[in-house]
């Protein structure tokens, strides 16, 4: 299983397509680093996320608790605070981070509403690149407002040799949003298969992170099915293969629901208790039924390990259209 910590939803960004900011969480109700440690060892991938995660002054502790429980250990930031996660990354050079940005330098600073933000970015990747952190990379939301910068970002990210999430617009209480729309949906669309195929094309030089761009071509086209309101390509398992765990230590199905799916609390139950409990199962049976189709990485990239072979299948029919001189197919 995967899990996603929010640790708080406190932000110092000013996101157009989140506005988790203007609902920030108490400081001092948020819960307490020990409740972690009923989350079971052995997990695949622990993300500590946010809002922005560095505003806990606490996060060194949540880090000492989720470090041994999982082989992947990933915190997602807006790297402002680069000092602060140097720090981190000195004590665990093993963490795996992912730098939020937008864009190249205007764009980014526009739509995260953050002074010199993506200089900030930047300072952080350079700083974890010295530090010698193997698995850092860039994350960027796509939307109608940063397409055009899509390639760039890209060539960026595989000249620095780091990886580069991506996830699009999406609306559910997360994000406290329901009315992200993609305007000029012709622009984004031709944008996305752009960079499918350049993924597809990639560059780098060592073969497993040429292979992880093959199948992030795939993630990227489950992301232009939501972009054109088609259907997943792949069923969803939140409460199956993933689950989140929010400010105040309540378990969460997902973070794309309209409301907060809560399966119980771990502030007051075992996480067996409510992962084989009633209200849990009452929440599996809502997703199962879902129609929201949804595709953001907490649950899309489960969702892939579990039914490996449709993005296998995709991904060797494209490269095969490419070395025929052919377009890259961007439908499921």
């Amino acid at each position: 299983m995967e899990c996603a910590i929010i640790t708080t939803y406190r932000c110092n960004a000013k996101c157009r397509m989140c506005e988790v900011w203007q609902n920030p969480s108490k400081a001092s109700e948020e819960f307490n680093p020990e409740i972690l440690r009923k989350i079971p060892a052995g997990m695949k991938r622990l993300n500590i996320t946010g809002g922005e995660p560095l505003l806990r002054r606490d996060l060194p502790e949540i880090i000492e608790i989720l470090d041994p429980k999982t082989n992947r250990l990933e915190i997602s930031t807006n790297g402002y605070f680069h000092e602060r996660i140097e720090e981190l990354a000195r004590r665990w050079p093993k963490i795996t981070v992912r730098v939020s940005i937008e864009g190249l330098p205007s764009t980014n600073d526009e739509l995260r509403g953050i002074k010199d933000g993506f200089d900030r970015a930047m300072r952080t990747m350079l700083r974890l690149k010295r530090l010698g952190l193997k698995d850092i990379g860039f994350a960027m939301t796509i939307s109608g407002e940063n397409c055009r910068d899509l390639l760039d970002v890209y060539t960026l990210a595989a000249s620095m040799d780091i990886e580069l999430a991506n996830a699009v617009v999406h609306n559910s209480f997360y994000f406290y949003k329901n009315d992200n729309k993609i305007a000029n949906a012709a622009e984004v669309d031709s944008a996305m298969c752009d960079f499918i195929e350049a993924l597809l094309r990639s560059p780098r030089r060592v073969p497993r992170k040429r292979v992880k761009d093959w199948f992030r071509a795939y993630l990227n086209l489950g992301l232009l099915s939501h972009v054109r309101s088609e259907k997943r390509p792949i069923p969803c398992g939140a409460g199956t293969d993933t689950f989140f765990v929010d400010p105040w230590g309540r378990v969460l199905a997902c973070n794309g629901s309209a409301e907060p799916w809560v399966m119980g609390d771990l502030a007051a139950q075992s996480f067996d208790e409510i992962w084989n409990g009633p209200r849990a199962e009452e929440i599996r049976n809502r997703v199962k039924v879902c129609d929201r189709n949804c595709w953001m990485t907490g649950t899309a990239v489960p969702a892939m390990r579990r039914a490996p072979i449709k993005p296998i299948l995709w991904v060797l029919r494209n490269k095969l259209r490419i070395m025929r001189g052919r377009p890259v197919d961007c439908r499921t």
